[in-house]
């Protein structure tokens, strides 16, 4: 698994609903949520503003950071 790939955390609002996941495509991924093109969990509770997004060398460090 090379290749760039992030953990990033999304909020609805300041102190507010939290969504954090991996993803090697970060631009795709922040276009998703923005326009609500995730279903479920993410677009019931209006989760959109990327508010951190560490960068790891590949999938497999990102995923072992995040806990998966």
């Amino acid at each position: 698994m090379k290749g760039t790939a992030f953990v990033y955390i999304f909020a609805n609002q300041p102190n507010g609903t939290l969504c954090v996941s991996v993803t090697t495509n970060l631009t795709r991924r922040v276009w998703q949520h923005k326009e609500g093109r995730t279903e479920g969990f993410t677009k019931r509770r209006g989760v959109k503003r990327l508010v951190y997004f560490p960068v790891f060398a590949d999938l497999r460090a990102a995923q072992s950071r995040n806990g998966r």
